[in-house]
């Protein structure tokens, strides 16, 4: 009697491993992947005593940026003497740029008058995308600025039927739909990760690698996304954009007359260098999405 007793004891135990070994399963994979509500974002580290003082340049820098490009929206829209394509793509960067610091820089003045450091989760993925996105989007507007310049110096005879109405409004759809198809895989491959370290970030907003690299799941998927993401529009974009003004260089150097030179180089210097202080914003923007 005993030795059955023992058997149907035994019996039951392995049962109810059986049955306990799933929910125990079950509750390691929950403890294990864990998604806070919530980032912190603790500003610029190493320097939290004067971040008061940074606020202030950064103020003005956000209030003469806001004022300057709407004054350029607004005369270049309200006067039809503007509306060429070389203005209508100053005009498109302008938006870019009004949409880019709104995304970030009323976060960092919270930051940093407020000592608020708390950002929800979907709204961090929300700002990663938009300053991601948006930097490619001005990098296709750059490319088409580059191209516009060429067309005018080296093709001007057809200026006006290459890059018309439809043209533009092509390129804008084109910039929008490449920034957006670009960064789309970018929130859904964050959610997959999990935080169970820390929900610190040691930044001034949310960025693509700055939430990666706080993660304590694999990221490899996200590190190669970020590699490739930026390759294109680094790469890519830096090659296209360079090869216009290539040509346009050896278009003016074959120019017989000094007069007729200074005047093909005039009008490409000043775009030359609001292309470079431009490209070299993006490149830091893009890097962003590899490392930080």
């Amino acid at each position: 009697m005993r030795t059955g007793e023992q058997e149907d004891r035994r019996a039951g135990g392995q049962e109810s491993r059986k049955t306990t070994e799933p929910h125990q399963a079950m509750s390691t994979q929950n403890e294990t992947f864990y998604q806070p509500t919530t980032f912190i974002l603790i500003g610029i580290p190493g320097l939290e005593v004067a971040e008061i003082w940074i606020s202030i340049p950064i103020c003005f820098m956000y209030i003469v940026m806001i004022l300057g490009n709407s004054a350029m929206l607004l005369i270049i829209l309200c006067h039809e003497t503007f509306h060429k394509p070389m203005y209508l793509f100053l005009c498109m960067l302008s938006i870019i740029d009004l949409m880019a610091s709104v995304t970030t820089t009323p976060k960092i003045l919270s930051i940093f008058w407020f000592d608020d450091k708390l950002i929800y989760f979907r709204a961090c993925l929300v700002q990663l995308f938009f300053i991601h996105a948006l930097s490619m989007m001005e990098s296709t507007v750059i490319l088409a600025i580059a191209f516009d310049r060429y067309v005018a110096i080296c093709d001007l005879l057809r200026y006006t039927s290459i890059l018309h109405n439809s043209v533009i409004a092509k390129i804008g759809v084109s910039a929008i739909f490449k920034g957006t198809l670009l960064m789309a895989p970018a929130p859904f491959l964050i959610r997959r990760l999990s935080y169970c370290r820390t929900n610190v970030i040691s930044n001034t907003y949310c960025e693509h690698m700055a939430v990666v690299k706080i993660a304590c799941t694999d990221t490899t998927i996200n590190q190669v996304y970020g590699l490739t993401v930026a390759l294109l529009v680094i790469a890519v974009d830096a090659i296209f954009i360079t090869v216009p003004y290539m040509a346009i260089v050896r278009a003016v150097l074959q120019l017989s007359s000094k007069e007729a030179r200074q005047k093909a180089l005039g009008t490409c210097f000043p775009t030359s260098v609001s292309l470079i202080s431009l490209l070299s914003r993006l490149s830091s923007h893009s890097l962003h999405i590899i490392v930080t």
